[in-house]
């Protein structure tokens, strides 16, 4: 059985979440005397079909995969604010041996916990501070974007794109870049609109979003936001979409397009084993297609079967390295040279993204 802790109620009681009450004819309770604890703190509700969504999917199969050695618990809904740091300490001393914490505004709380810890491991999406037992991980989500782009590029009729974004950090700009380099790799004359929701789950501002950029001619739309608000805008109105971080087919049957899926269980499940094995060491775990950390999917009924082709060979092509999202010759919006033909962004570069590419309208926020 299990069961779904709010942040308000944690705040009073932690309660592990079981993935099954028996196992074998055996009590999961006394199995779990044996078994090492792991938690899991979210930004956003597990059902917002998105990031929060995706990251429970990877916990619930890890989980599965080393039944009997760890149990899980979460806590959602968590505020990127000095809660979070009473929440990462109380998952401390509650005795978790893994904490991790899935959104970036958790970096310098998580930092802070963990030193007073030592013997604890703690992981933290999206972040760069390290320690001796702070590691950190994310997807190459712009990996997902670019396919997606692929396949956008091949079915606008406007030539016109459009975002939904979340907030100006480099890892939504990279996305936004990568999905419209995706499309120009396709459809030279395409071009990229992009409406800021400073959200990363609101549900309302992204329909609004979502609908203006649909009155400004954008007829295949990409979200880096959490709720499927955006598909069911593009049903509602004729045009199409993507889901982002799991399958939002569901909510845009005619109107969704594919998917890029994150699959964090291949992140979650090396991590424990490699704590249980006493082998872990602090890193910064960045898995993509190549780890079939991301992959496209759930392709809708209306998309070709030549595109859907199309999007799996570039997939194919980054797995194997022949391809590179960020490959030169790159140009800024300006029309400047970010790198010449031949020569690929480093990671380092990637992680410091802070401008539009050539084909994105509109000024980047400050």
């Amino acid at each position: 059985m299990q069961k779904k802790i709010s942040f308000k109620s944690q705040l009073k009681k932690l309660v592990l979440t079981l993935s099954t009450a028996t196992v074998l004819g055996t009590s999961f309770i006394s199995l779990a005397h044996a078994a090492d604890k792991a938690a899991f703190v979210y930004i956003g509700p597990t059902s917002d079909h998105g990031w929060t969504y995706s990251h429970d999917q990877g916990r619930i199969k890890t989980q599965k995969a080393l039944a009997g050695k760890y149990t899980t618990s979460f806590i959602e809904n968590v505020p990127e604010t000095a809660d979070a740091e009473r929440v990462i300490r109380n998952l401390a001393q509650q005795g978790n041996k893994v904490i991790f914490a899935t959104s970036f505004g958790y970096m310098n709380q998580m930092e802070k916990v963990a030193k007073q810890f030592p013997n604890t491991v703690f992981m933290h999406a999206t972040g760069y501070k390290q320690g001796k037992n702070l590691g950190v991980y994310d997807v190459r989500t712009y990996e997902g974007a670019y396919m997606l782009g692929v396949v956008a590029g091949q079915t606008t009729k406007t030539n016109t794109l459009g975002v939904v974004a979340s907030f100006p950090i480099p890892e939504v700009v990279r996305n936004i870049n990568a999905y419209t380099l995706g499309a120009q790799s396709v459809n030279p004359k395409v071009k990229t609109k992009v409406i800021w929701v400073n959200s990363w789950f609101n549900p309302g501002k992204e329909r609004d979003a979502a609908l203006a950029l649909i009155s400004q001619k954008a007829d295949v739309l990409m979200q880096n936001t959490d709720s499927p608000a955006v598909v069911q805008a593009a049903q509602q109105k004729g045009v199409y979409a993507f889901g982002w971080d799991s399958d939002m087919s569901k909510f845009g049957p005619k109107a969704h397009l594919a998917a890029s899926v994150l699959h964090w269980e291949k992140i979650y499940t090396p991590v424990l084993q490699q704590v249980a094995q006493k082998t872990w060491k602090p890193s910064a775990m960045w898995y993509g297609i190549k780890q079939d950390a991301v992959r496209i999917e759930n392709f809708g009924p209306s998309v070709p079967s030549k595109v859907k082709q199309s999007a799996l060979n570039v997939q194919t092509a980054i797995h194997k390295g022949s391809l590179h999202p960020f490959q030169g010759p790159l140009y800024k919006q300006d029309g400047s040279v970010v790198i010449a033909k031949g020569k690929v962004l480093s990671d380092a570069e990637l992680g410091k993204m802070n401008y539009y590419v050539k084909g994105v309208d509109g000024a980047l926020p400050k």
